[in-house]
Protein backbone atom coordinates (compact mmCIF):
# COMPACT_ATOMS: atom_id res chain seq x y z
CA UNK A 1 0.00 0.00 0.00
CA UNK A 2 1.08 3.74 -1.11
CA UNK A 3 -0.59 7.17 -0.14
CA UNK A 4 -0.59 10.66 -0.53
CA UNK A 5 -1.96 13.51 1.04
CA UNK A 6 -3.65 15.62 -1.58
CA UNK A 7 -4.72 19.53 -0.67
CA UNK A 8 -4.90 21.74 2.17
CA UNK A 9 -8.27 23.24 2.92
CA UNK A 10 -10.09 19.74 3.12
CA UNK A 11 -7.44 17.01 2.14
CA UNK A 12 -8.23 13.56 0.90
CA UNK A 13 -5.81 10.49 1.33
CA UNK A 14 -5.36 8.64 -1.75
CA UNK A 15 -4.29 5.41 -0.93
CA UNK A 16 -3.09 3.09 -3.65
CA UNK A 17 -3.41 -0.77 -3.42
CA UNK A 18 -2.20 -3.91 -4.80
CA UNK A 19 -4.65 -6.81 -5.38
CA UNK A 20 -6.06 -8.34 -1.99
CA UNK A 21 -4.91 -5.28 -0.02
CA UNK A 22 -8.14 -3.26 2.20
CA UNK A 23 -8.64 -0.35 3.83
CA UNK A 24 -11.54 0.31 5.97
CA UNK A 25 -13.71 3.54 6.65
CA UNK A 26 -16.97 4.65 8.39
CA UNK A 27 -20.04 4.39 6.16
CA UNK A 28 -19.71 7.97 3.89
CA UNK A 29 -15.92 8.09 4.44
CA UNK A 30 -15.26 7.24 0.55
CA UNK A 31 -14.23 10.43 -1.58
CA UNK A 32 -13.83 8.85 -5.21
CA UNK A 33 -12.26 5.35 -6.55
CA UNK A 34 -10.74 3.94 -9.80
CA UNK A 35 -12.28 0.88 -11.43
CA UNK A 36 -10.93 -2.47 -9.57
CA UNK A 37 -12.08 -1.89 -6.04
CA UNK A 38 -14.92 -3.67 -4.42
CA UNK A 39 -16.94 -2.88 -1.32
CA UNK A 40 -18.03 -4.99 1.46
CA UNK A 41 -19.95 -3.07 4.39
CA UNK A 42 -19.75 -4.95 7.54
CA UNK A 43 -20.08 -4.76 11.13
CA UNK A 44 -15.89 -5.57 11.44
CA UNK A 45 -15.83 -7.39 14.39
CA UNK A 46 -19.51 -8.15 15.24
CA UNK A 47 -22.89 -6.07 16.26
CA UNK A 48 -21.07 -5.38 19.67
CA UNK A 49 -18.01 -3.88 19.00
CA UNK A 50 -20.57 -1.88 15.73
CA UNK A 51 -22.41 -0.61 18.71
CA UNK A 52 -19.40 0.49 20.66
CA UNK A 53 -18.42 2.21 17.72
CA UNK A 54 -21.65 4.07 18.05
CA UNK A 55 -20.80 5.45 21.10
CA UNK A 56 -17.76 6.48 20.51
CA UNK A 57 -19.33 9.13 17.84
CA UNK A 58 -18.34 6.32 14.59
CA UNK A 59 -20.93 4.23 12.06
CA UNK A 60 -22.28 0.95 13.64
CA UNK A 61 -21.05 -0.58 10.23
CA UNK A 62 -17.55 -0.01 8.23
CA UNK A 63 -17.37 -0.10 4.62
CA UNK A 64 -14.25 -2.25 3.81
CA UNK A 65 -12.73 -1.50 0.24
CA UNK A 66 -10.55 -4.30 -1.30
CA UNK A 67 -7.82 -4.35 -4.81
CA UNK A 68 -9.07 -6.74 -6.90
CA UNK A 69 -5.85 -5.75 -8.97
CA UNK A 70 -2.73 -3.86 -8.36
CA UNK A 71 -2.74 -0.23 -8.70
CA UNK A 72 -6.23 0.26 -7.78
CA UNK A 73 -6.56 3.75 -6.19
CA UNK A 74 -9.11 5.02 -3.09
CA UNK A 75 -9.23 8.38 -1.43
CA UNK A 76 -10.73 9.71 1.94
CA UNK A 77 -11.77 12.88 2.86
CA UNK A 78 -11.73 14.90 6.15
CA UNK A 79 -15.12 15.69 6.79
CA UNK A 80 -14.59 19.36 7.65
CA UNK A 81 -11.45 22.24 7.13
CA UNK A 82 -8.33 20.30 8.48
CA UNK A 83 -5.67 18.09 8.17
CA UNK A 84 -4.71 14.03 8.28
CA UNK A 85 -2.02 12.83 10.46
CA UNK A 86 -0.98 9.11 9.38
CA UNK A 87 -0.50 7.01 12.15
CA UNK A 88 1.83 3.66 11.20
CA UNK A 89 0.74 1.56 13.68
CA UNK A 90 3.69 -1.49 12.98
CA UNK A 91 5.70 0.99 15.02
CA UNK A 92 3.39 1.22 18.13
CA UNK A 93 2.88 -2.25 19.48
CA UNK A 94 0.68 -0.67 22.39
CA UNK A 95 -1.33 1.41 19.74
CA UNK A 96 -2.47 4.45 20.19
CA UNK A 97 -5.92 6.13 22.12
CA UNK A 98 -7.98 8.59 19.68
CA UNK A 99 -10.76 10.66 20.49
CA UNK A 100 -13.74 10.07 19.06
CA UNK A 101 -14.63 11.39 15.41
CA UNK A 102 -11.03 11.73 14.99
CA UNK A 103 -10.91 8.33 13.18
CA UNK A 104 -10.78 8.55 9.10
CA UNK A 105 -9.56 5.03 7.58
CA UNK A 106 -7.45 2.24 8.44
CA UNK A 107 -5.87 -0.79 6.81
CA UNK A 108 -7.54 -3.98 7.41
CA UNK A 109 -4.67 -4.64 10.13
CA UNK A 110 -5.64 -2.52 12.19
CA UNK A 111 -8.34 -2.80 14.93
CA UNK A 112 -10.22 -0.36 16.98
CA UNK A 113 -11.98 -0.58 20.48
CA UNK A 114 -13.79 1.63 22.90
CA UNK A 115 -11.98 2.77 26.09
CA UNK A 116 -13.17 4.94 28.96
CA UNK A 117 -12.29 7.64 30.82
CA UNK A 118 -11.20 6.25 34.62
CA UNK A 119 -13.56 8.71 35.84
CA UNK A 120 -17.02 7.37 35.21
CA UNK A 121 -18.77 10.61 36.65
CA UNK A 122 -16.51 13.52 35.54
CA UNK A 123 -16.19 11.74 32.05
CA UNK A 124 -20.16 11.31 31.65
CA UNK A 125 -20.77 14.86 32.31
CA UNK A 126 -17.87 16.03 30.37
CA UNK A 127 -19.33 14.57 27.10
CA UNK A 128 -16.37 13.87 24.27
CA UNK A 129 -13.96 13.27 27.03
CA UNK A 130 -15.55 10.45 28.49
CA UNK A 131 -15.50 7.71 25.71
CA UNK A 132 -12.14 7.08 23.17
CA UNK A 133 -11.14 4.43 20.92
CA UNK A 134 -7.93 2.49 21.31
CA UNK A 135 -6.37 2.10 17.85
CA UNK A 136 -4.05 -1.00 17.38
CA UNK A 137 -2.54 -3.78 14.98
CA UNK A 138 -0.26 -3.84 12.12
CA UNK A 139 -0.60 -1.14 9.01
CA UNK A 140 -1.40 2.35 8.47
CA UNK A 141 -4.27 4.31 10.36
CA UNK A 142 -5.33 8.19 9.51
CA UNK A 143 -6.79 10.45 11.71
CA UNK A 144 -8.77 13.39 10.57
CA UNK A 145 -7.78 17.00 12.45
CA UNK A 146 -9.99 19.71 12.81
CA UNK A 147 -7.65 23.00 11.57
CA UNK A 148 -4.08 22.45 12.35
CA UNK A 149 -2.40 19.78 14.17
CA UNK A 150 -0.44 20.29 17.71
CA UNK A 151 1.68 17.76 18.57
CA UNK A 152 3.23 17.74 22.22
CA UNK A 153 6.01 15.35 23.59
CA UNK A 154 5.38 14.84 27.40
CA UNK A 155 7.68 14.51 29.61
CA UNK A 156 7.87 11.90 32.36
CA UNK A 157 5.37 13.78 34.72
CA UNK A 158 4.68 16.61 32.69
CA UNK A 159 1.14 17.91 32.85
CA UNK A 160 -1.21 19.30 29.92
CA UNK A 161 -4.57 20.78 30.31
CA UNK A 162 -6.74 20.95 27.10
CA UNK A 163 -10.45 21.45 26.19
CA UNK A 164 -11.53 18.20 25.63
CA UNK A 165 -13.07 18.34 22.29
CA UNK A 166 -9.26 20.15 20.82
CA UNK A 167 -7.42 16.54 22.01
CA UNK A 168 -6.85 13.94 19.20
CA UNK A 169 -5.22 11.02 20.39
CA UNK A 170 -2.24 10.17 22.69
CA UNK A 171 -0.01 7.52 23.22
CA UNK A 172 -1.16 4.88 25.91
CA UNK A 173 1.85 5.54 28.64
CA UNK A 174 0.03 9.34 28.73
CA UNK A 175 -2.71 9.14 31.29
CA UNK A 176 -5.79 10.61 30.80
CA UNK A 177 -8.49 12.04 33.37
CA UNK A 178 -11.75 14.48 32.19
CA UNK A 179 -11.77 16.62 35.78
CA UNK A 180 -13.88 20.01 36.40
CA UNK A 181 -13.09 23.33 35.98
CA UNK A 182 -12.33 24.74 39.54
CA UNK A 183 -14.21 27.57 41.15
CA UNK A 184 -17.46 28.94 40.84
CA UNK A 185 -16.74 31.61 39.18
CA UNK A 186 -14.92 30.15 36.80
CA UNK A 187 -17.63 27.73 35.82
CA UNK A 188 -20.25 30.60 35.40
CA UNK A 189 -18.52 33.26 33.60
CA UNK A 190 -15.57 31.62 32.25
CA UNK A 191 -16.54 30.86 29.00
CA UNK A 192 -14.26 28.13 28.49
CA UNK A 193 -16.84 24.72 29.39
CA UNK A 194 -17.13 23.09 32.99
CA UNK A 195 -14.45 20.12 32.01
CA UNK A 196 -10.54 19.96 30.98
CA UNK A 197 -8.65 16.88 29.50
CA UNK A 198 -5.80 16.70 32.20
CA UNK A 199 -3.03 14.30 30.27
CA UNK A 200 0.06 13.22 31.93
CA UNK A 201 3.38 12.29 30.26
CA UNK A 202 5.50 10.44 29.39
CA UNK A 203 4.18 10.10 25.72
CA UNK A 204 3.20 12.17 22.30
CA UNK A 205 0.22 14.03 22.76
CA UNK A 206 -1.87 15.24 19.27
CA UNK A 207 -4.40 18.46 19.58
CA UNK A 208 -5.99 19.77 17.35
CA UNK A 209 -6.24 23.89 16.73
CA UNK A 210 -10.31 24.03 16.48
CA UNK A 211 -12.91 22.24 18.05
CA UNK A 212 -15.56 21.76 15.12
CA UNK A 213 -18.38 21.14 17.47
CA UNK A 214 -17.86 23.91 19.62
CA UNK A 215 -17.68 26.05 16.71
CA UNK A 216 -20.90 24.81 14.81
CA UNK A 217 -22.92 25.32 18.11
CA UNK A 218 -21.35 29.15 17.90
CA UNK A 219 -22.70 29.57 14.98
CA UNK A 220 -25.81 28.30 15.22
CA UNK A 221 -28.09 30.92 17.01
CA UNK A 222 -27.15 32.86 13.50
CA UNK A 223 -28.56 30.66 11.48
CA UNK A 224 -32.42 31.87 10.06
CA UNK A 225 -34.78 29.79 11.69
CA UNK A 226 -36.97 30.46 8.77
Amino acid sequence: MQYKIIGQTVPVVEVTLNNGETMYTQSGGMTYQTDGISMKTNARGGLMKGIGRMFSGESLFMANFTAERDGATIAFATTVPGNIIPVNLSEKPNGITVQKGSFLCAEDGVETSVTFSKKFTAGLFGGEGFILQKAQGKGMLFLEVDGDPIEKELQAGEVLKVDTGNVVAFEPTVSYEVEMVKGLGNIFLGGEGLFMTKLVGPGKVILQSQNFSDFAGRIIPFIPNK
